[in-house]
């Protein structure tokens, strides 16, 4: 998994941006995760829950995103697509319009604890 984290001039907001396969992350680290600490925490304790817990499914449902853990899996979701809409409408769909159409990604436990850690370095200097 490729990311590179910047803080964004404007906003002073931490930004992450993640390579195409794995782009759900950023906005959801954005959005979902900020520079809460609490949050942050709760994700790690929930990684450790299931590290030795491998047969329960663990979810935490946010605003706009969805955090699966699944044995030594995570997938991250956005909401809509959840929710049963899974295309734009037709009008929308047009060929000079760029929508992200990235809505869901996923990685390994591991690699989710370390993108956390990473996070929380960064949002916390």
């Amino acid at each position: 998994m490729e990311y590179e984290f910047i803080n964004d001039p404007t906003t002073r907001y931490a930004k992450a941006k993640f390579s195409f396969e794995h782009e759900v992350f950023g906005p959801w680290l954005e959005v979902e995760v900020g520079n809460d600490p609490q949050k942050l925490t709760a994700l790690l304790n929930l990684i450790d829950k299931a590290e030795h817990a491998s047969t329960q499914e663990h979810e935490i449902v946010g605003s706009e995103y969805t955090v699966r853990i699944i044995e030594k899996d995570v997938a991250i979701a956005a909401n809509a697509s959840l929710n049963g809409i899974e295309s734009l409408p037709e009008a929308l769909s047009g060929d000079d319009i760029d929508f992200d159409e990235q809505e869901s990604a996923s990685c390994g436990l591991e690699d989710f604890r370390e993108l956390l850690l990473s996070w929380a370095r960064f949002t916390t200097h």
